[in-house]
Formats: C-alpha cells, structure tokens, sequence
C-alpha cells in the first residue's frame, strides 16, 4: 500500500469510533505544528465574541439556579463548538480518547464478553475465542445480572467499563443461564483479550464467506489468516469469496486501505482533499491479490458505512467485485484524533474520493444488484452449526453465492434489482 501522506489519520463512522495505532508519531506532529497556530488563533478572535462569551459565563454563573463548575460549562462550551461543525467532528473526554484507542487497537484488557442491553437486563452476545469467558464456560445468550456483587441492569456501557481493567485482576460475575433457573458466579482472571473484527465460513465447494464487522489496526492481518484458513479447508483453492461489509461502521482508515489492497493489483484506492497538506493525500494499491483473480461480490446495506465504504468503493471501481445489497451509509470523509492538553479533538480534517473521483458524503454507493426487502440483520456465525450453510439462513448471503458461482462459470449475471419476500 503505497500513500503520499506522512500524518496517521482515522476515519471514523457517526458513533462508531477509529484510532491510529502510532499515537506518538500523531502527538509530535500536532504539538509542532499547532502551537503558532492557537496563538494566532487567540490573537484574532474578535474582541466583540471573546466579551459574548464571557458575558454568558458571567450570567450563568451569578444567576443560574444551580451551581455550576467552571470546568464542566468549559468543556460544555468546547463541545457545542465543535459538535456545530458537523455530526462526525467532536470534543472527547480523557474516558472517551481512551475508550476510542482501545476500540481500535485490536486488543484490551477484559474478559472478552460482547454484551447489549436486552430489555431489563445486558445479554452476552459472543464470547470471545480463547478468551477468560469462553474458556470458563460462559456463552451467548446467558445474562449479567451483577459485576462484583453490584447490580447491573440494563446498562450494557457500564457493564462493559466494569468488566474491563488490568490483565491479571479479577472480577466476579454474576451469571444466569435462561431457560434453565441457573445462577452462577464466575471469577475470571482479566487478560489481554483481541478483538475478533474478521469471521469466516466455507459457503459451498470452493467458495468461502467472510465477514468483516469494523475495522481495527488487526483487521488487514486477521483478514489474510481467515482467506488462508479458507483455502486450506478446500482442494485445488478458492474459486470465488463472499465479502461481508453489512453494518460495518467504518474504523481505521489504513486498516480499510489494506482490505481493498489485498484484492487488487494496482491503481487508486482512495484520495483526499482538504486545507492542509496532510490532509491531501493518495493511497495506491500493491501488486498481489489474495484471490488470484478469482470472483469476488461483495454484500452491502444502509449500515455500510466510512472505511467499509472505501473498500466498497474501490473494489467497485476498479471493477474487481460486484457490489450487492442496499445503498451504503454515504459517509465520505475523513476524521483526525488530535490529542490535547486535556482529552482529544475529533476533527473532520478532509473528503476523500473513490478511484473514480466520486465523493460519496450524503449519496452512498449504489450496488451492482440492488436488493429490497430485508428486515433484520446479518445472521450471527454462531448461531449456524458448522456443516450448515450460512446461505440456507440469509437470503442475501444466498444471493451473493449465486452470483459467485455464475462468475465462476463465466457468466455475468444481468439482473440489477432482486426482492426479498418480506
């Protein structure tokens, strides 16, 4: 992968959040070359808006019905500012610049439970391979009813800040298994957990399926050991792949980069545009595909979305994938982690184009076949036993492999929009 550009930069996806892995690199460069720049930015804001603002403050302070912290309407301030700009920029929290570089780094310290709130309560959802739940036991669909004898609930954030700490601690859990009246406690051990972002499943003789559910600084290498791992279950190799990017929020701009340039020999990724030359910038593929050529379609919906849709998008147009599903998010720009004196700024710093020089922000990319009529989402890998396909339980999925084997054959299919029963 080849890029013109020497600053690590994240592209992020509405509440989804991405994070370069060499933070240091990233601080150095900020702090040189933003020091002149506050200062002039200090020296030339208008006399009349500096009065404004400290008017205000001087009025909520002495008159407010409650007493506020001056900290807390600062930060308040700050971030009605930058919140003004657009829906992706924002100010974060020493909590929230820390909890963006775990979500990205691939791994952190946990017991490697994804949960979500399920009505009254928080529900296990996976438990990561490998990991102190899995190997105690604990599986999908039990529920947290407390964390070190606390209840609680059904907040899942909470739990998740809960369950996280230094590898080599411990945290009680208080389990129940539904259906069966079983309550147990389990004392795990935490530990480095990685963060599993890249799944796959043979589909049908020679055809695999991977799914990719955001990006992570650990998606491009996870992705070459789950095509590996593909070709070794069948002889002779792949003869076609089903790429996954269905509710993919997006995450870290190079790890995006890399998923496209696994597929494709050559030519233009992604480019960007943007005030400052750091914020200009091309990303090129490298000679090498992991498929050989081999047909590739790829399944999109409305929750495709930032560094997905760049991989969408330059396998669209480089014409090495078919596109299938529903129109992605349309999510194109490109967000910077600047750290501060105190938390972070999340800063919209450039649009980025596909190959074709199309800028997707507020359109998407269309598919190549469009389908209409899906209700609910991907189907969990888990959930199917392994000598069931995945493709007699998700009727895109189904369509996608028949797509895969037509090419396969030879044969462009020509069909350009499929309805699902609802």
């Amino acid at each position: 992968m080849q890029m013109r550009s020497h600053t690590l930069i994240a592209l992020v996806a509405g509440a989804a959040i991405g994070f370069s892995g060499a933070l240091a690199t990233n601080v150095l460069a900020q702090r040189a070359s933003d020091a002149p720049a506050r200062a002039d930015a200090a020296n030339s804001l208008p006399w009349e808006e500096a009065h404004l603002f400290a008017e205000v403050f001087d009025r909520i302070k002495r008159d407010y019905v409650d007493s506020e912290d001056d900290h807390k309407l600062v930060e308040s301030a700050i971030r009605g500012m930058v919140s003004g700009l657009d829906p992706h920029s924002s100010y974060l929290d020493s909590e929230e610049f820390d909890e963006i570089r775990l979500s990205t780094m691939g791994t952190y310290p946990g017991v490697g439970i994804e949960v979500a709130a399920d009505g009254s309560t928080v529900k296990i959802l996976h438990s990561i391979s490998g990991s102190p739940a899995e190997l105690a036991g604990i599986r999908a669909g039990d529920l947290i009813s407390k964390i070190d004898g606390m209840d609680v609930g059904a907040d899942a954030q909470g739990a998740i800040e809960r369950m996280r700490g230094k590898a080599g601690t411990t945290v009680r859990l208080t389990i129940e298994r539904p259906g069966t009246g079983q309550v147990k406690d389990y004392i795990l051990k935490r530990a480095e957990v990685e963060v599993r972002t890249v799944d796959q499943r043979m589909l049908a003789a020679g055809i695999g399926y991977v799914r990719i559910t955001s990006f992570s600084e650990t998606t491009p290498q996870d992705l070459g050991r789950a095509v590996t791992a593909l070709q070794q279950e069948t002889t002779g190799g792949l003869s076609g792949l089903v790429l996954d990017l269905r509710d993919n929020p997006g995450g870290v701009l190079e790890a995006g980069v890399a998923v496209a340039d696994a597929f494709l020999d050559h030519g233009v990724i992604v480019s960007a545009d943007g005030r400052t030359p750091d914020a200009r910038f091309e990303m090129d593929a490298t000679p090498g595909d992991l498929l050989d050529g081999a047909p590739l379609v790829v399944l999109v919906d409305g929750g495709t979305a930032s560094a997905a849709e760049i991989v969408a998008g330059a396998l669209k147009d480089h014409g090495r994938a078919r596109i299938i599903g529903q129109r992605t998010y349309g999510k194109g720009t490109v967000q910077t982690v600047m750290p501060l004196s105190r938390g972070a700024l999340k800063l919209t710093t450039s649009r980025y184009f596909t190959p074709s020089g199309t800028s997707i922000q507020g359109k998407g990319i269309l598919p190549d076949i469009a389908i209409d009529g899906r209700r609910s989402a991907p189907v969990d890998l888990d959930s199917v036993p392994r000598g069931v396909s995945l493709a007699d339980r998700d009727a895109e999925v189904r369509i996608a492999l028949d797509t895969v084997k037509s090419e396969a054959r030879g044969a462009r299919p020509v069909v350009a929009s499929i309805a699902l029963a609802p």
